[in-house]
């Protein structure tokens, strides 16, 4: 042991733990072996290498997205998320007594769900309060009788455990209506593997892929219907929730459609997906929403995330769910205090693995109990919420207040001594010391099935997600988590995401089944992304002609037009303020939230729909997404200078990510709304320039041989602004020539810029969309398009080019600009209204009969 100690020396520094067990250490002070190979590896590495990988990980988990947190708009809680390069070693000795455990808990949990909802028996035979049972808000009685016909009731526990001050295991939550977690425990190892291959590849570990490779054959298997490639969607609350990453990593990585309530519709008993192509039929639902949320029919009337009819559909064998509605009964405080005496009468054996010990304070036994050690205990109502009341971290009068409380309703509380927790190893920083602290592991389990579709037991997920904090912590309270290492006795075989087919397949490839809430999302997702560039560019050109004035007198006169594009009103100037003075805070506003335009704002309507529609996009798109939201983090803090740098990145990154887009997603009907919603707000944002430049901003005088208007700094503006400088400079040198550039940006189709180009791609895009098939008409949205190319088509060019001289030529550019922007707008209602309305005709249920 004293060769291990030496090798490690430099690792353990100060290394000491006042609890009563620790991971990395015995009472004696030596290093427990299990530690020695990892330890030993990440010892070979310099400081500076080791720094190096560990900042790897968090640039890995920056670039993919991973975030949890308990908003998913606050990115100072999501920056918090740090991986420790020193991952959770469990021995295959100790993970075969653990799996034992788990494996047990899933069984038993799967029989008491049963119960509950069928027979009844624990409460007939007084094992279980009855009444306490049914003041239990997560036992929803439109559940009953819904379980046991066909296979396990449970397909998905998720499980937080620690260890005691003793080296016990004990559990302290079960997951069963939203089991999140194993999404962060596969993007963990995937980090670990990458920063670390080395290490990753010589130490023997059990694998992750395999667990979930048989879930999606364990998913399939619960089609009641389709045999053969049924289907499948994880019902997920939205782009807004704290788990919204891993829901589209798990969907991504499943292959399922990530949906939400909004998407889905019952009909006949079955459960059917709004897609661009009509009512596609869903097979099988994994729930990540909550049991009272998932069908406002039946449950919470006022939920707004989930399917109307769910309940209906599973009952008459029209989809399969894991887990379905009713789950949450057994996440209740009361169950876990009840879990050995369920375990010896519903399975005839004892509970390997408890939890904390706890009482129904109901009963007398249980309630002396709570009394007699009051303020060292813990206490949750299992009539409500399952928020933990401590008194001793309470005011004396609401200590007071909690045991009158229990004294009068003893019947609603559940009593449990806090768990003092072991320890692990955590390093402090990169390259330093470890030091201990107590951790929350989080283990899964899942029903497995045989190739026939038959059940074949339960399997644990061989590892999970580990977090420092207190037992019973939540993971997104945590500012550090840990890979959790299985060891295995030999290596093991890399097993792959994808696995050849064994069954027939039907190729398709026109995209007739995205979700029409995911097409409008691409479709914003274009419009905002497009809008921000354009925003983007226009205060750059600002922010640059207010650098460059060097007097008040010679302030660049476009400046007030830029202002003007960018939604400012220069107004009175404070006397006590100069001009630049003025102008740079009115241009400092744009970075703010506080105006309604800012390009915070902006960024934060592109995120939105970007999130939503993650599993749509490419891994090299989302990672410039995410570099294009962590610029836009930064904004509000800009001064001038960095203002100026941070609108250059904006618009690379832009860029970049359309790119990426463009060359990553196929072009089917997603990628087609994105296009369009771009180029609908670009082909805006165009002719809104040219009518500042040519119509409404003051003209210079012609100069006296009537030749080209020289020195009007707008007309730079919009060459600068829709990147055309340079082509314009290639084609007519430094001269400013109207007819040259209304050639430019109206009607040159080679151009992308031209609103002749956007309008030829739009058509041709919007030709692509689905139409309905029983019409020979165009669609609204033809219509509108051929009425803007017949206006542009049909113009006067000779004629428009003097509109800078003379007052009627500006009168008929302004009616062609008019003639362009009208379609243009009701182009994007016409696209709403065809393709993202969720509106249904209505439908009669009751045949009507005369008298």
């Amino acid at each position: 042991m004293a060769e291990i100690d030496t090798l490690t020396r430099p690792w353990l520094g100060d290394y000491e733990t006042e609890s009563g067990f620790d991971l990395l250490v015995t009472s004696r002070g030596s290093l427990r072996r299990r530690w020695q190979p990892l330890l030993t590896a990440l010892e070979r590495l310099d400081p500076d290498t080791l720094a190096q990988r560990v900042e790897e990980i968090q640039r890995l988990l920056h670039e993919n997205g991973v975030t949890y947190g308990r908003s998913a708009d606050d990115p100072e809680s999501l920056r918090q998320w740090r991986l420790d390069p020193l991952p959770l070693v469990i021995t295959p000795t100790e993970w075969q007594g653990l799996e034992g455990a788990l494996l047990q808990r899933m069984r038993l949990l799967d029989a008491l769900l049963a119960d509950i909802y069928g027979p009844r028996r624990m409460l007939e035979e007084g094992v279980l309060p009855a009444d306490a049972l049914f003041a239990n808000p997560g036992f929803l009685l439109a559940c009953d009788r819904l379980y046991g016909k066909r296979g396990p009731a449970l397909s998905l526990l998720a499980v937080d455990l620690s260890r005691d001050s003793e080296g016990r295991w004990c559990v302290l939550a079960d997951h069963l209506q939203t089991p999140t977690g194993m999404g962060f425990a596969l993007e963990n190892r995937i980090a670990m593997a990458r920063a670390f291959p080395g290490v990753y590849r010589n130490a023997p570990l059990r694998r992750l892929a395999g667990f979930l490779e048989r879930q999606h054959h364990a998913l399939g298997a619960l089609s009641p219907l389709t045999l053969d490639q049924p289907r499948i969607a994880l019902l997920a609350p939205g782009s807004a929730h704290a788990s919204h990453f891993e829901h589209a990593y798990l969907a991504n990585y499943l292959n399922l459609a990530l949906v939400e309530g909004s998407d889905l519709v019952v009909r006949d008993a079955r459960v059917w997906m709004r897609t661009l192509g009509g009512l596609e039929p869903v097979d099988v639902l994994l729930k990540q929403i909550g049991d009272a949320w998932s069908d406002p029919l039946e449950l919470e009337a006022d939920s707004l995330i989930g399917v109307p009819g769910l309940l209906a559909a599973i009952r008459g064998g029209g989809v399969g769910v894991a887990n379905p509605p009713g789950v949450g009964v057994l996440e209740n405080p009361l169950i876990a205090a009840y879990l050995p005496r369920l375990c010896e009468r519903l399975l005839g054996e004892p509970l390997a693995m408890a939890g904390p010990e706890s009482h129904w304070c109901g009963e007398t036994a249980g309630l002396a109990w709570a009394l007699a050690d009051f303020e060292r205990l813990r206490f949750q109502r299992v009539d409500a919420g399952h928020a933990i009341s401590e008194p001793k971290t309470l005011s004396p009068a609401a200590r007071a207040a909690l045991r009158e409380a229990l004294v009068a309703n003893p019947e609603r509380y559940v009593a449990s001594r806090p768990l003092e927790g072991a320890t692990a190893p955590f390093m402090t920083h990169v390259g330093g010391s470890l030091t201990p602290a107590t951790f929350n592991l989080r283990c899964f389990v899942q029903a497995r099935y045989d190739d026939h579709r038959h059940p074949a037991g339960f399997e644990a997920m061989p590892g999970g997600v580990a977090w420092q904090g207190l037992p019973g912590a939540e993971m997104a309270t945590s500012q550090c988590v840990k890979d959790v290492w299985v060891s295995a006795t030999s290596p093991q075989p890399h097993v792959s995401r994808l696995r050849r087919a064994s069954q027939p397949f039907v190729v398709t490839r026109d995209g007739a089944d995205l979700p029409s809430r995911v097409a409008e999302s691409l479709f914003w997702l274009g419009r905002y992304g497009e809008r921000l560039d354009g925003h983007a560019r226009l205060l750059r050109e600002a922010i640059y002609r207010l650098m460059e004035q060097d007097q008040e007198s010679l302030a660049d006169p476009a400046l007030d037009d830029l202002l003007r594009l960018l939604g400012l009103e220069r107004g009175l100037v404070d006397p006590v303020q100069s001009r630049f003075q003025h102008d740079r805070e009115q241009l400092l506003s744009l970075f703010k939230e506080s105006h309604p335009e800012a390009l915070p704002n902006l960024l934060a309507r592109l995120v939105a729909n970007g999130r939503a529609v993650r599993d749509h996009l490419g891994d090299d798109a989302w990672r410039v997404f995410n570099q294009l939201h962590q610029e836009g983090v930064r904004l509000p803090q800009a001064g001038i200078h960095e203002g100026r740098r941070a609108v250059e990145a904006l618009i690379t990154q832009s860029a970049a990510f359309f790119g990426f887009c463009n060359e990553t997603m196929p072009h089917h009907y997603g990628w087609r709304f994105l296009d369009i919603g771009r180029f609908i707000e670009r082909a805006m944002l165009t002719l809104r320039l040219l009518r500042v430049a040519l119509i409404e901003a003051p003209q210079a005088a012609p100069e006296a041989d009537g030749a080209p208007l020289a020195g009007d700094g707008l007309w730079e503006v919009v060459l600068a602004t829709t990147d055309n400088a340079s082509a314009y400079r290639r084609r007519y040198r430094s001269e400013l020539y109207p007819a040259a550039i209304l050639d430019l940006l109206l009607f040159d189709e080679g151009n992308p810029r031209s609103i002749g180009y956007m309008f030829k791609r739009l058509e041709r895009q919007i030709a692509h969309l689905p139409q309905p098939q029983d019409t020979p008409y165009r669609s609204d949205e033809a219509r509108l398009l051929i009425r803007a190319r017949a206006a542009l088509h049909l113009a006067d060019l000779d004629a428009l080019a003097e509109s800078a001289l003379l007052p009627q030529a500006r009168q008929a550019l302004s009616t062609l600009l008019d003639a362009l922007a009208e379609p243009l707008a009701a182009l994007s209602q016409a696209i709403e209204h065809s393709h993202f309305s969720h509106a249904e005709a209505p439908r009669q249920l009751i045949p009507m009969q005369a008298p």
